[in-house]
């Protein structure tokens, strides 16, 4: 079995449904559901990773995958602008919230094109990735205290997560790769840790499904 071609692609459609996920709870549940500083961070992963990736090695099928994301991020972050603001301080007006998301967002391409220039295309991308990847699994778990329901999530999301970056966790950091030396010591501390945290998660978002659904909280007040 050839692990170079199977693992990226269970990654890749892992990440791709819980991307088409977050866009059908988006609106489904009129909420973002994928946590704000990870999405922001994500578009701009994506966003240069598609146009970098683009310049070096042309329309790759990296470079497709890179490009759907991208786009479905898109609307995630759509969705964001469009149902968030209720999530925030009521004290906020609504031009104050949208300069926060843009802020944000330019924050996010700041920071992830110095990885780049820090550590070159392959090891920062992939450095940004797993780290920032961390970072929304740790969202995740705020998110579902913050809230204090399932709303915009689900269990399909958390376990895909959970597979698609334990997929690139093997590959990455105990299989290695040329471009990253060999296997890679950090990414694979990140990924032990994302599927800790995500291993969590799933645990508290079941309890909160079920408990969303006990006929004790649906009773009326």
């Amino acid at each position: 079995m050839d692990y170079s071609i199977v693992l990226p692609l269970i990654s890749g459609l892992a990440w791709t449904v819980v991307y088409i996920e977050c866009v059908r709870l988006g609106f489904r549940d009129k909420t973002y559901a994928m946590p704000f500083w990870a999405l922001s961070l994500n578009l701009a992963w994506e966003g240069i990773f598609t146009v970098l990736g683009y310049q070096e090695v042309g329309m790759s099928l990296p470079v497709i995958v890179n490009a759907t994301w991208l786009f479905l991020d898109l609307i995630v972050v759509y969705t964001f602008f469009k149902f968030g603001y209720k999530e925030f301080p009521g004290d906020l007006s609504k031009n104050a919230f949208y300069a926060w998301g843009l802020f944000g967002i330019t924050v996010s391409f700041v920071l992830l094109l110095q990885f780049v220039r820090e550590f070159g295309l392959i090891m920062g991308g992939s450095y940004a990735a797993f780290l920032q990847n961390m970072i929304m699994s740790i969202l995740f778990l705020h998110m579902l205290a913050h809230r204090g329901n399932s709303k915009g999530q689900s269990l399909l999301i958390a376990i895909l997560k959970m597979v698609g970056t334990l997929a690139a966790t093997v590959l990455y950091g105990i299989i290695g790769k040329e471009e990253l030396g060999g296997p890679n010591s950090l990414i694979l501390l990140c990924g032990v840790l994302i599927f800790i945290f995500d291993s969590i998660y799933f645990v508290f978002l079941k309890s909160q499904i079920q408990k969303n659904k006990s006929p004790v909280a649906n009773q009326p007040k």
